[in-house]
């Protein structure tokens, strides 16, 4: 007859209880983790955040993300304002600025930024206004410009290269059009004359027969802050080790991805690694041997530790309230947190 002892089963139940403990243990940690949800564009210039899920960067800071996707920077902000999204990755706006002027927003460091020697955005023309003598951005006076929305990041590259080149911004011809994909669709037709936009785009449209290349944004607003990670105020104010968190994982994401495709120290295995990691969220519908050529042309420097240029964030703020497009009580502070990461 099977017997066993007193001992054996004290044993037993503390051995039972240890491992009862440590898997509750576990479930906890695992139940720790901060649900944030992270808007991005289907960009090669958001990789940073989509290399920092992929390579669980995000889950080594207790981060649980999931991506919501949007076509044009404005919607993203209203998005990050009303809670619907966490942090956010895209250019400064109008609508951005207004609602950090009501409380909602904080801009909490850098991401993309021109940089000379690196292929930026660019400067497209249609064949059409090319041929009829837009030939350099300097003849851009008096032709159509696409941008998504008044006060986008696409309204102030064209004033600034009006600036530059001497006229009036108002002298070119702004045409908003909501989306990227409908002035991809403009400009490829020749319903408008002219369009700036990243590399990895740019570099393809001007393949086709109807697009010409004219200039580069770089040689109009040097050191250009493309892009900046952004969050609720609450969530600057109140949750301080969660931004912190986000913005170490994403500072590990940006890292890679500049060693891997700007830098090119990672070396062609890392390089090739980075870009079927890049695919899985941008060209998604082409072949990867059709989209790997973009991917890579789009590889523009992300600002390490997610620094942040306030110098051109100023010019950009001022910029707004020039053009009336937001209140000129608003005050770099109520823009930006700045006790994140480094500025200049």
């Amino acid at each position: 007859m099977f017997t066993i002892s007193r001992r054996k089963v004290a044993s037993l139940l503390v051995g039972g209880a240890i491992a009862a403990s440590s898997f509750a243990a576990t479930a906890s940690l695992a139940q720790a983790a901060d649900k944030i949800t992270v808007g991005a564009l289907r960009f090669t210039s958001h990789s940073a955040s989509f290399v920092a899920f992929e390579r669980d960067y995000f889950k080594d800071q207790g981060l649980d993300v999931e991506f919501k996707f949007f076509q044009a920077a404005q919607p993203m902000a209203v998005a990050i304002a009303s809670g619907d999204v966490d942090f956010g990755v895209t250019a400064i706006s109008g609508g951005l600025i207004n609602l950090a002027e009501k409380g909602a927003i904080k801009v909490i460091g850098g991401a993309l930024h021109e940089e000379q020697g690196i292929d930026g955005q660019m400067i497209l023309a249609s064949k059409k206004a090319f041929d009829a003598g837009l030939k350099t951005p300097a003849d851009l006076k008096g032709h159509s410009y696409g941008i998504t929305q008044a006060g986008s990041s696409f309204h102030y590259m064209a004033h600034k290269i009006a600036q530059k080149e001497g006229f009036a911004g108002s002298e070119i011809k702004v045409k908003p059009l909501q989306k990227v994909g409908a002035i991809i669709g403009a400009l490829k037709s020749e319903q408008i004359d002219a369009w700036s936009i990243v590399p990895h785009i740019a570099k393809g449209l001007a393949k086709a027969p109807t697009v010409e290349l004219i200039g580069k944004v770089a040689d109009y607003i040097p050191d250009y802050q493309v892009t900046t990670v952004f969050t609720s105020a609450k969530n600057a104010a109140e949750k301080k080790e969660l931004v912190k968190k986000f913005l170490t994982a994403f500072s590990k994401g940006a890292d890679d991805f500049n060693a891997a495709l700007v830098d090119k120290t990672a070396g062609d295995q890392a390089a090739e690694d980075m870009v079927k990691l890049i695919h899985k969220y941008v060209y998604t519908s082409r072949p990867y041997e059709k989209a790997a050529p973009s991917i890579r042309n789009g590889a523009m420097r992300i600002n390490k530790d997610a620094k942040l240029n306030v110098t051109n964030v100023k010019d950009q703020l001022s910029w707004f309230q020039s053009e009336g497009l937001v209140s000129k009580d608003i005050t770099i502070d109520m823009l930006i947190d700045d006790s994140f990461v480094e500025t200049y």
